[in-house]
């Protein structure tokens, strides 16, 4: 059976392997994974995105993203996801984006793969609804479902096999690949770098939101230096040589994780994980094995004096065991197979 799926990514946050978020991580893993299979992949996501199947971008460049903006890149979701419905009548839909409850379509069976913390979400989508499916990426991020929200097996999020068989020497300085925003922390990881002593890179993006620009400006950037440096986004490359070469990686988030691709690469690179204990972090890093849990800035640059203690080994294969690329798409492609059945059963 070929399938067609029509994946629709948040509209402010670019798709293709070299994706920053995790949402877009994932959605381009599936787009081509489906075709590289014989499916029909179609994306629906904002210009410049990179993709294996039909790309159909929509232009949400803006110097600042507001309410305004968002309103008039809804209203082109929502007729974009028509048009493709109305041409491509047994399309399934998958949704990533935390804002996709503005542009569910009516009619086509839907899953929507929550990413982030359930409580960011609207709580009417926990109602049942025909022709919706939710699911969850960690059993951590299951368990704090609303009570009597009827959501699918969750998915584990996997990462690509090429991060497995990257091997390098490693250096001195630690890593830290993030969202430049406040709940992700990136100013705990540079307090804790400059108490240790050690060089960190952090890689990633500064989005157009005025909140997110103005912590850069205020809270990380008075913190770099010649040693702690921001290198904006990573190609996947470049990410994989320089997970590899760290000696850990650092993920002070002050949110519930709901899986975190970061530390799972990290682990596939068999760099260690220094982390603080929110959402699935617990259950992604083994304490003392393949990383820490931490409370603060202080214990953190604590744990990074004692990470030599870990071995990459044990982070490589505690990773393979359980975060294959190849696992998750393959529960992916039996919900859609499941989905298209029940399509054909109700045509």
């Amino acid at each position: 059976m070929v399938l067609t799926v029509l994946s629709v990514a948040y509209p402010f946050a670019p798709v293709g392997p070299d994706a920053v978020g995790g949402a877009e991580q994932v959605l381009s893993a599936l787009d081509y994974a489906l075709t590289e299979k014989g499916h029909r992949s179609l994306v629906i996501a904002c210009r410049g995105s990179v993709t294996a199947g039909e790309l159909i971008a929509i232009d949400t460049e803006a110097e600042m993203v507001d309410d305004q903006l968002r309103e008039r890149v809804w209203a082109a979701y929502r007729t974009a996801i028509g048009e493709v419905l109305r041409r491509e009548p047994t399309a399934i839909v998958h949704l990533h984006g935390i804002d996709f409850p503005v542009y569910i379509p009516e009619h086509a069976p839907t899953l929507a793969t929550l990413h982030l913390p359930l409580d960011w979400y609207p709580s009417w989508i926990f109602r049942p609804r025909v022709n919706l499916w939710l699911h969850c990426v960690s059993e951590a991020q299951h368990a704090t479902r609303p009570a009597g929200a009827r959501l699918l097996t969750p998915i584990p999020n996997g990462v690509s096999p090429a991060l497995f068989d990257t091997s390098l020497r490693k250096r001195d300085h630690a890593i830290m690949l993030s969202r430049i925003c406040p709940e992700k922390g990136v100013h705990i990881a540079l307090q804790a770098c400059h108490m240790a002593d050690v060089p960190l890179l952090i890689g990633g993006w500064v989005f157009a939101y005025e909140a997110h620009q103005r912590y850069f400006e205020e809270s990380v950037a008075p913190l770099l230096d010649a040693r702690r440096r921001f290198l904006g986004p990573l190609g996947f490359d470049r990410k994989r040589r320089l997970l590899a070469s760290a000696r850990y990686a650092l993920i002070p988030s002050l949110v519930a994780e709901t899986s975190s691709l970061t530390a799972i690469e990290a682990l596939a690179c068999g760099t260690p994980v220094i982390a603080f204990a929110n959402g699935a972090l617990p259950s992604v890093i083994e304490h003392g094995r393949t990383g820490f849990i931490v409370r603060d800035a202080e214990e953190m640059a604590e744990a990074i004096a004692a990470a030599d203690t870990l071995d990459p080994v044990a982070c490589k294969a505690a990773a393979a065991e359980r975060f294959s690329q190849e696992k998750m798409i393959g529960r992916y492609l039996r919900v859609y197979e499941q989905m298209a059945g029940q399509l054909r059963a109700s045509a």
